[in-house]
């Protein structure tokens, strides 16, 4: 485990805070594509309606279980398709397959051994099992997850919390996500901000850690 550097060396950041889904974690969505497409509709329907304020915003802020969302995933999308397709929709959602981006994971690794890496994720309440299943939970200092405080990306909250678990100043942290509202909320608190689209993205940020030869 690291801890904040007392000075900052001239880096331009003493911390990592990092999203999960969609830079370190990706999920395979064949399946579902597979159903939309046989049912009629258009593909990331599903996606759509999983995430919609009703369905979305309750499970990631902790307050429905697997169970309870994917009963109201398959009531929403019932009203398109019929009842038993519906089902089959949003248990293929629930239960995809994901898979880690080793170059990701790898970088994380090596920065974390010179300053505190955070994830910060807007995630479901049984985060825990799923970073134990994928091998994880030695990745960061400290996990942020919105199911476990209560409070999602990009409220400012979130990025507050996530950087004094870090013990540094949000000025002081670099923040990497894939959606940019969120990075945009984090810059608007002083952070220094990585729209990730591929692992490049945070090589070049965390180039800054690798001393010169």
């Amino acid at each position: 485990m690291t801890t904040a550097p007392d000075h900052h060396d001239g880096r331009p950041f003493d911390a990592v805070l990092c999203d999960l889904d969609g830079v370190i974690r990706h999920y395979d969505t064949s399946r579902v594509t597979e159903l939309e497409r046989a049912s009629g509709l258009p593909e990331g329907s599903t996606a759509e309606r999983a995430f919609a304020p009703g369905n979305g915003l309750p499970l990631l802020l902790g307050e429905l279980t697997k169970e309870q969302w994917v009963d109201a995933l398959a009531h929403d999308l019932s009203a398109r398709v019929p009842p038993a397709r519906a089902r089959a929709l949003s248990t293929a959602f629930a239960e995809a397959e994901s898979w880690i981006d080793e170059c990701v994971v790898d970088q994380l690794r090596r920065a974390r051994a010179s300053l505190p890496v955070v994830i910060v994720t807007n995630a479901a309440p049984w985060l825990d099992d799923d970073l134990a299943a994928l091998g994880l939970t030695d990745l960061a200092d400290h996990v942020v997850s919105s199911a476990r405080v209560g409070v999602a990306k990009p409220d400012r909250r979130i990025y507050e919390m996530a950087a004094a678990r870090a013990g540094v100043s949000p000025d002081r942290c670099l923040f990497v996500d894939d959606a940019r509202e969120n990075v945009a909320a984090a810059v608007a608190l002083g952070m220094t901000g990585v729209h990730y689209r591929e692992p490049a993205d945070l090589r070049r940020a965390l180039a800054v850690l690798t001393p010169p030869r």
